[in-house]
């Protein structure tokens, strides 16, 4: 590694440290393999492993906010998808496991459970040989009325250290960074963090 890049580092080390006040335990992961494997790439580790962390910090939080409201994440992806979809608020469920990234099977668990619980109802489409419809309840509505401010109102608190403008840049990068490793993966089908 030449003298120069280690200097660049070590400075990028030093002002995440100042920034946080405290030693950047990433950045420490990067430099110990850097000292002890010179020639291994490490530029994705202050990404990927942040980008990991970040995941698991939002995903138990959410399911920790959506437990205390006695709401399960794949009953509320659920209600959401029904929810934003308009009214009537209805959609096949081939709609649904498209629009939620879950399989058939997925779909067809978590509409028998929302079923069950008075959230949706489900039938036949008119005309349209097996095309199941699903829709949603009042008691389904009244609950993802109740629960969708909570938990993006917590979402957009805990985002609140990155000024707006801030938050739309790094928006518009995961974006990119999504779509492209989508595409290297051909993987187009991963589910929201947190939801099996």
């Amino acid at each position: 590694m030449s003298m120069a890049r280690e200097q660049t580092e070590g400075v990028h080390a030093d002002r995440e440290q100042a920034t946080t006040g405290a030693p950047d335990a990433v950045e420490e992961i990067a430099a110990a393999w850097r000292r002890e494997r010179p020639g291994t790439p490490v530029e994705s580790i202050g990404v990927v492993t942040r980008l990991w962390q970040l995941a698991k910090l939002f995903g138990d939080d959410r399911r920790r906010l959506l437990a205390e409201a006695g709401v399960d994440p794949a009953t509320l992806d659920l209600l959401s998808v029904l929810r934003r979809s308009g009214p009537p608020y209805t959609l096949s469920t081939r709609d649904l496991a498209r629009q939620s990234l879950v399989t058939a099977g997925a779909i067809s668990q978590r509409v028998a459970r929302a079923e069950r619980d008075g959230l949706v109802t489900r039938g036949a489409a008119t005309g349209k040989g097996r095309t199941v419809l699903v829709a949603l309840t009042a008691a389904g509505h009244d609950l993802v009325e109740s629960t969708v401010d909570q938990v993006l109102g917590r979402e957009t608190e805990l985002l609140s250290g990155l000024p707006p403008h801030q938050r739309g840049q790094l928006s518009a990068l995961l974006a990119t960074l999504l779509h492209d490793v989508q595409e290297r993966l051909g993987r187009h089908d991963v589910s929201h963090v947190g939801l099996p």
